[in-house]
């Protein structure tokens, strides 16, 4: 295929995908009020599953009220007319986007594969399978747990002994920090795939990983600290445990990668 070809086929891979993010997000658009009072709004109810489910946890495990969070006890507003149209379009073409996710990496996989070796093909078998399974994990992990403890943070957090200050954030301030947190979350557990595909060529070792964990450790903990509401082992155990298995994870990527590249070079001089 030619320069112009190659283009063509990018062009149809393109819009297939916007068609299928398009489908989803109609279809969420009609459907945008129970969108928004069951699954947007859901991490600021009082009976939202992590708030009950955590603290049903932590009574279970004789740990008192350790892992129970206050829920958020504010009123959000919208300071412009448009303020709401616009947040259920965006929020439409952001789910259609997350549902269609699959989807979309399947095309991007259909135009990169004709250019790949019977071998590399063979290498990245299940490819789709591994991104998109890391990608509704971090989905899942940023919506259940590090949203509410993000929310119930911010919003009883209290400045000063007089309590003068309230919190009223707008709808565009809590939908930005909803986006970020499972935009950012779907992203970091990537880690283990870009580990993957860093150490096939070369830019990233295990030795490197390795030397390097405990200022990702560091790094971890901090965020954890941050965002729980108490300041006690067990819930930033609970925030910063999947961040460092994923790390871990990472490492043994990596090795394995390493060890069968090494082994693939031995073959090779000794043949």
């Amino acid at each position: 295929m030619g320069f112009v070809d190659h283009l063509e086929a990018l062009r149809w891979h393109v819009v297939r995908s916007l068609l299928a993010v398009m489908v989803v997000a109609v279809i969420i658009f009609i459907k945008i009020d129970w969108i928004f009072d069951t699954i947007i709004f859901g991490p600021m109810r009082k009976d939202f599953v992590s708030y009950t489910g955590l603290c049903n946890l932590s009574h279970k495990l004789h740990m008192g009220d350790a892992l129970c969070m206050p829920p958020p006890n504010v009123k959000m507003q919208v300071t412009a007319f448009g303020s709401q149209f616009m947040t259920s379009i965006s929020v439409s073409f952001i789910g259609g986007f997350i549902v269609a996710f699959p989807y979309v990496f399947w095309e991007i996989w259909r135009f990169i594969k004709p250019a790949l070796s019977s071998k590399e093909v063979r290498n990245t078998k299940g490819a789709i399978l591994f991104v998109t399974f890391f990608f509704l994990c971090g989905i899942a992990f940023g919506y259940f747990l590090l949203a509410p403890f993000t929310f119930s943070f911010l919003s009883n957090f209290k400045l000063g002994v007089m309590n003068a200050l309230e919190t009223k954030p707008t709808l565009d301030d809590y939908m930005e920090n909803m986006i970020d947190i499972i935009i950012g979350s779907a992203i970091s557990f990537q880690l283990p795939v870009i580990s993957y595909v860093l150490t096939k060529i070369g830019l990233v070792t295990p030795r490197f990983l390795s030397t390097y964990r405990k200022y990702a450790y560091v790094i971890i903990l901090v965020v954890a600290a941050i965002i729980t509401p108490s300041p006690d082992w067990m819930s930033q155990a609970i925030v910063s445990l999947p961040l460092f298995i994923l790390y871990e994870l990472s490492i043994l990527i990596s090795a394995y990668v390493e060890k069968q590249r090494i082994k693939r070079d031995a073959e090779f001089f000794s043949s």
